[in-house]
């Protein structure tokens, strides 16, 4: 029996998106890449928060700095409305992962992550601030 065009077609748009490194059908629905980010942040509503430590710079449209092993206690720096959108990252992505976790415990329930983090950010030329 021969695969119907759709088949086809979806088994190559999956290819190309396992190749170039776009979202795969497993991947984690709130992971964006730093096209889809650098969308997120630049809406108003959304607060970007980095959670990398030491400081090693920013993203242009960073709110707040809270470590990722201090999202919990530093709570009260974060947004009181848990409806508000959030956009975490950190260097690579390891760090953000545990500060995502952390927000979802404490209830929030709009939270992006940038995949592979302020790496892959300028691996496609964008630019990160300096720390102060």
């Amino acid at each position: 029996m021969r695969p119907s065009l759709l088949a086809l077609a979806l088994l190559g748009l999956l290819s190309v998106a396992a190749c170039s490194g776009g979202a795969q059908p497993d991947a984690s629905p709130g992971l964006l890449t730093p096209a889809e980010f650098e969308l997120a942040v630049a809406d108003p509503k959304t607060v970007a928060i980095n959670v990398h430590v030491p400081d090693e710079g920013s993203i242009e449209g960073t709110e707040l700095s809270i470590p990722f092993d201090h999202v919990e206690e530093l709570a009260g720096e974060l947004p009181a409305d848990r409806s508000t959108p959030l956009a975490v990252y950190c260097m690579s992505g390891r760090m953000s992962a545990v500060a995502v976790e952390t927000l979802s415990e404490l209830g929030y329930a709009h939270v992006v992550e940038l995949g592979g983090g302020m790496v892959a950010w300028q691996a496609t030329g964008r630019p990160v601030l300096a720390p102060p």
